[in-house]
């Protein structure tokens, strides 16, 4: 059985001696696959003292936090999903305090430090801006993670460089680290930190282990009879038990549903009738099925059976659902509808009437450039839907990209993709390199983890391949893993003397397959433009040679300048 993350917790807050309470702070631990999916989330807020506003945004931030990160895409990394909700909620803080009578005296306005923490998997997520703190307890060492964002102009006179609602731009400090079982953390506003001193802080949570509310009452009380006169807030937080694996959804549905049966054409399998085989390979069984209730046309794909006892297939055999469900693109292929529970272990995707890119090059040994760019932009609008959602597809060829009827390019096959999300949420290391060697981009090669250059990389191999028929390093990629073989690669021009295509073209090829990420195009958008407008980079890179381009023009010139020299020569 799964082990899953089990942390203690406990919190307390009070005014002190100020009249009201503008701290905030809360915490929200789902259960199930959310948990192992999204993580646990821990947020306190101070508000100031100058604003008479300052609850309102200290209450907002925290609330906004612990509910909108949990409505984030899943395949988002915890870092992107934080990082948008915050730029969001301090987009609203400012804008409130823009269309208040304190428009121009923030002081006033709808203002808060925040401190966040995720906890997910086996990593700890920091998030943080203002003079709120997060401090680690390890093996009774105290350490403080934040750095507090306070500017002193002198020894009496400081104020916040750094808080939610100040200026439409908000500078988050983020971090990740790894946990261990017993870890602890502590978040506390400075009505808390300033007034009592880690060894006594570290005295009270041991002495109060068993119950951490306990603990945080003691450390509030003990600041304000050392002197507070500030709101108090603090948040205890320990890691009683770490995952052993992943928990989400995936693993759910691996570990509760049985294997179907081998299908047959006519046969009825949960609320599907079978048409036939599409085909049948040692990784999966593929089917052409009808869904009863509305007649429509679906793939139904069933796992291999002899590697049904592998984990690591079955999470890469169900992810392409899991994505396909996730990502809204014309250029992505869609899952089919699931308004009721399954009985079985297979995925259900859309039905694409058409052929896949492979079969088509075989129809067209040698399409024509526009029809090339064509294809090579709907992919990339897929590419780009995926990357969006922090997904990196990794296997990008010629049988994963399917060409239907009405010519809309479709990416399918996501077994080897890379969800930002997922990759968080297990405490397992790939084993294995993905993808398609002839494709794949040399950085997987060296060890390192693959971007959205490698991507585009793979686009541009493609692009070279529909183009010419081969590949910009031949098989030379795969045989070299040092960063000193790849620099001596020699790329293969697609320029032939049978075809016309423009040196331009060839040379923004080239740099969408450098072997070095650095060198390569930033984003797909800008790969796509240059496919069809001239890069003026390249224009004079590949401009000929004024002899080839007006012989006439080149001769004039010399002659020219040989009568200036015999002039010259003639006159001295």
């Amino acid at each position: 059985m799964n082990r899953y993350l089990k942390v203690s917790t406990g919190q307390h807050s009070d005014k002190g001696r100020k009249p009201s309470n503008q701290d905030f702070h809360g915490c929200t631990m789902p259960a199930g696959p959310r948990l192992g999916m999204k993580g646990m989330a821990f947020a306190m807020a101070d508000g100031i003292s100058s604003s008479d506003v300052s609850h309102i945004a200290s209450e907002t931030a925290v609330k906004s936090f612990l509910d909108d990160y949990f409505c984030t895409s899943e395949a988002w990394s915890v870092r992107k999903s934080a990082e948008r909700v915050l730029t969001a909620t301090n987009s609203w803080l400012y804008t409130q305090t823009r269309n208040s009578p304190c428009r121009y005296d923030t002081d006033r306005g709808y203002v808060c430090t925040l401190s966040a923490l995720v906890i997910k998997a086996s990593t700890a997520y920091l998030f943080h801006v203002g003079d709120t703190r997060i401090y680690r307890l390890r093996n009774s060492a105290l350490e403080q993670l934040t750095n507090d964002h306070r500017l002193w102009v002198s020894k009496d006179e400081n104020y916040l460089s750094r808080a939610l609602g100040v200026d439409s731009l908000l500078e988050i400090d983020h971090q990740s680290l790894p946990l261990r079982n017993g870890d602890m953390f502590v978040l506390a506003t400075d009505g808390v930190y300033e007034h009592i001193n880690a060894e006594q802080l570290i005295g009270t949570i041991h002495q109060h282990r068993e119950n951490l509310d306990a603990a945080a009452r003691a450390i509030i009380e003990a600041a304000i009879n050392n002197g507070s006169d500030d709101n108090l807030s603090i948040q205890i937080v320990r890691v009683d038990q770490l995952p052993e694996k992943r928990s989400g959804e995936i693993q759910q549905q691996m570990e509760e549903l049985p294997f179907p049966p081998i299908l047959e054409p006519r046969q009825t399998f949960d609320g599907y009738t079978i048409l036939r085989e599409i085909h049948a390979t040692s990784r999966s069984h593929v089917y052409l099925a009808v869904e009863n209730e509305t007649g429509t046309r679906v793939v139904l794909k069933t796992p291999s059976i002899d590697l049904r006892g592998d984990p690591g297939y079955l999470e890469r055999f169900l992810m392409e659902e899991w994505i396909a469900r996730r990502v809204n693109s014309a250029h992505v292929l869609k899952a089919g509808l699931q308004d009721r529970p399954r009985n079985y272990l297979y995925t259900v995707t859309e039905y694409i009437q058409g052929q896949t890119l492979k079969q088509w090059l075989i129809d067209n040994p040698e399409p024509d450039l526009e029809t090339v760019r064509g294809i090579v932009v709907q992919i990339a609008r897929g590419l780009y839907a995926l990357h969006r959602m922090e997904i990196l597809h990794q296997d990008i060829r010629p049988d994963n990209i399917m060409i239907d009827d009405n010519g809309t390019v479709k990416i399918i096959d996501f077994g080897s993709a890379r969800v930002a999300g997922i990759v968080e949420a297990t405490t397992l290391e790939p084993n294995e390199i993905p993808g398609t060697a002839l494709y794949m981009a040399p950085e997987y090669f060296l060890g390192e983890p693959g971007t959205t250059c490698s991507d585009l990389y793979s686009l541009g191999v493609l692009t070279h391949h529909m183009l010419s028929g081969r590949f910009p390093y031949g098989n030379q990629v795969a045989k070299n893993r040092t960063a000193s073989a790849m620099r001596r690669l020699k790329y293969t021009s697609v320029l032939d003397d049978d075809r016309e295509i423009p040196a331009w073209i060839d040379e923004t090829i080239r740099k969408a397959v450098h072997p070095n990420p650095d060198r390569r195009y930033r984003e797909l958008s800008e790969f796509t433009f240059d496919l069809r407008h001239p890069n003026q980079k390249f224009l004079n890179k590949t401009r000929p040679p004024l002899l080839e381009r007006n012989p006439v023009a080149f001769w004039q010139g010399t002659s020219a300048l040989l009568a200036c020299v015999v002039v010259y020569l003639l006159t001295i």
